[in-house]
């Protein structure tokens, strides 16, 4: 009878059957699998953020990016690559699991939106960078943690899928509009704040996902999704940061 009680006591303390810490309530799989895939998805994601910085970083000391951005051959080349991120994102999503394709396509298309970040970073002031980075680490750090709280906690941020879709198209939308019929600086700033905030909310929704949804086979596509949050929630505070330009 002891024996049930304290067998109770530790399954109710967050333990499995292994005495093995539990990540949220009534976890059917082993928690030491799921912690490594998490392990192994975040070592990735380490990985593209150095590659990132690094190429970011190499595109920004050439003294003659900034006006090559501004010029038409500058916007055509920020164009083709854009386009050919998006090719390989597409490549991706179908060979996530075939490996070693899928760590060749993921390297690709870091290196190409490493390349993107660079053309963003080359025309703005060093402390504007500076202060996104912090920003950004800040923010993805807070909401990681709150996610992994809150999940062992019993909270489900699944329902924050369609909402997600419903405001990434609003977004989209808004981003058209930018472009076609400029409304002014205090717009632009107004659609960073927005996209920073849609930014946040995917980094719980694929945090969250990454601790109880996807498979173990599926380390590609979680690190991907993790990255690209971070990714564009530096751009979208970068852009705040310097007046929406």
């Amino acid at each position: 009878m002891a024996l049930k009680f304290m067998k109770g006591r530790d399954l109710e303390a967050g333990r499995g059957q292994n005495g093995e810490q539990q990540l949220y309530p009534n976890q059917m799989e082993t928690p030491q699998l799921r912690w490594a895939f998490i392990r192994k998805v975040y070592m990735i994601v380490a990985f593209q953020l150095l590659l990132t910085v690094g190429i970011s970083y190499a595109v920004v000391s050439i003294p003659a990016i900034p006006e090559f951005v501004r010029s038409l051959a500058g916007t055509i080349t920020f164009i083709c690559i854009f386009i050919a991120a998006i090719a390989v994102t597409i490549a991706l999503y179908y060979f996530h699991k075939k490996h070693p394709v899928n760590y060749v396509l993921l390297i690709l298309f870091t290196i190409l939106l490493s390349i993107t970040v660079g053309f963003c970073c080359s025309f703005r002031p060093g402390k504007s960078i500076l202060l996104a980075v912090i920003l950004t680490a800040t923010v993805v750090v807070s909401l990681t943690i709150y996610t992994f709280w809150a999940v062992k906690r019993g909270q489900d941020f699944s329902f924050l899928g369609p909402f997600l879709f419903a405001a990434t198209l609003m977004l989209m939308m808004f981003g058209l509009i930018q472009i076609f019929f400029p409304l002014g600086p205090l717009s632009r700033m107004v659609y960073s704040a927005l996209g920073a905030l849609l930014c946040c909310a995917y980094i719980v929704y694929d945090t969250d996902n990454l601790i109880k949804r996807l498979s173990y086979d599926e380390y590609i596509f979680g690190a991907l999704s993790i990255y690209i949050d971070v990714v564009q929630l530096f751009l979208f505070l970068l852009s705040l940061i310097s007046g929406g330009r």
